[in-house]
């Protein structure tokens, strides 16, 4: 157990950029590509991650930084920090149970992809944190660490299938084939599809309604850079910090919207040719079957209708934690909502003024789990050591509290809970079939 602890540790500690290039080498030269090809293609990939994580903290520091002085000029005070997901992620890693869960997620993926259950050989190990997450939750709900593994399996499984689903959005929103996004963020678009069902029959909101639209609409005001200067010009304002501080906030929002784009096509040239290379496999061995490859959500971060519409869901986010009764959580860390974002760019198409409405609607969920789930991270924290003070903390955009809210009272045996898991299924399922007649759509107009 120690050795595969260590293990599992030394890989985490390369990080995404490193260890994700490294298993997409290996994946390429079990696929017969040549080595100069293979490793030319996982070094652009490494390459576009570091890219990309440079811009996604750029902007998150930038806006966030931007919104936490907006939120110190309404005085603001509440009594839970907000640590956002990072601080989610590092304090799961610290819980002593966490490393099984790196094996039974790579079992799991293996005998769905053997059984043919899943289309998604998912290599983004290192977000093997969020079943970490669920699984601590699930554990102190129940005082039984087989059930908080139980519970993180099934996320697992949840990911898997929903990552087959989307596949084809996100190869339409990236232009690259072959990939998806078996991501635990992207399980939000269950609660968020009946509302976008109701939404798309309102007649100003069932249109195109993305970024190349929006350029088309209002032309020049709908270039990435003009957009991204105008909302930092306004939160810039917003913040109270003057008219430089809000010129300067401009010019970097100008930047980062005008250029994660440009390393988004990174990721198409690292990771094309290793799809057609996965691709002509499968069809040489197992009669066409297709693989997607599953990657973290950065891929889509040259989509701007996910920063467009997440940073005008800010002053959301900051009003709800002022007038929504009984919230105790000071939205800091998190105030960059992701959290529903991802998830509403591949259920909406990338419609950005229903992905905008998706973040208003979901407000709420997200404080009220945050605030019901603070004694809990408050207790990992300062169990593995990683909370010195005695203060409370939390994460005011706290990613899935309807499913892990679920999972937690089901396994402690709630028929209530059977209740609702079984209608949170039901909208699964919904969405799963949904999205496959969607996906027939696809196919067919590409013919």
């Amino acid at each position: 157990m120690d050795i595969l602890k260590i293990i599992v540790q030394y890989i985490l500690d390369l990080g995404a950029a490193v260890f994700v290039p490294f298993l997409m080498l290996i994946v390429g030269l079990c696929m017969k590509m040549k080595f100069r090809d293979a490793f030319q293609a996982a070094l652009t990939l490494g390459i576009a991650f570091t890219g990309m994580g440079i811009l996604v903290n750029f902007i998150m520091t930038s806006m966030g930084k931007a919104a936490n002085d907006l939120t110190t000029h309404t005085g603001l005070s509440l009594t839970a920090v907000d640590i956002g997901w990072s601080g989610a992620a590092s304090i799961s890693w610290a819980w002593p149970y966490a490393f099984l869960l790196f094996p039974i997620q790579l079992g799991i993926n293996f005998l769905m992809l053997v059984m043919n259950q899943t289309k998604t050989l998912n290599v983004d190990l290192w977000n093997v944190w969020n079943k970490i997450f669920t699984a601590v939750i699930v554990t102190y709900f129940t005082n039984n660490v087989i059930f908080g593994l139980l519970a993180g399996a099934v996320i697992i499984v949840l990911e898997l299938k929903l990552g087959d689903a989307f596949a084809p959005e996100v190869e339409r929103l990236t232009g690259i084939p072959g990939v998806t996004v078996p991501h635990f963020i992207c399980l939000i678009a269950v609660l968020l599809h009946p509302i976008d069902e109701l939404l798309k029959k309102i007649p100003i909101l069932n249109k195109q309604f993305d970024a190349d639209t929006l350029k088309e609409k209002i032309g020049v005001f709908g270039e990435n850079s003009v957009m991204g200067a105008i909302i930092g010009l306004a939160l810039g304002l917003a913040s109270g910090n003057g008219i430089k501080y809000a010129l300067t906030l401009a010019v970097q929002a100008a930047t980062a919207l005008t250029l994660f784009p440009m390393v988004s096509k990174l990721f198409s040239q690292a990771l094309s040719p290793i799809s057609e290379a996965v691709s002509d496999f499968m069809r040489e061995k197992f009669e066409d079957r297709e693989v997607y490859i599953g990657l973290d959500w950065p891929i889509l971060g040259g989509r701007n209708e996910l920063w467009v519409a997440v940073i005008c869901t800010i002053p959301f986010l900051l009003i709800g934690a002022i007038v929504l009764p009984g919230n105790i959580v000071l939205p800091f860390a998190g105030i960059i909502n992701l959290s529903f974002v991802v998830g509403s760019l591949l259920l909406t198409n990338g419609n950005v003024l229903r992905m905008i409405i998706h973040g208003l609607i979901s407000t709420p969920l997200f404080l009220y789990g945050a605030t019901y789930f603070t004694p809990y991270m408050t207790r990992l924290a300062k169990e593995t050591g990683t909370l010195k003070n005695q203060g409370l903390i939390s994460w005011s955009t706290f990613e899935g509290p309807d499913i892990r809210y679920i999972l937690a009272t089901l396994f402690q045996g709630k028929l209530l809970s059977v209740v609702l898991f079984i209608l949170w299924l039901g909208l699964y399922i919904w969405l799963l079939k949904d999205r496959e007649k969607y996906n027939q759509t696809l196919k067919v107009k590409e013919q």
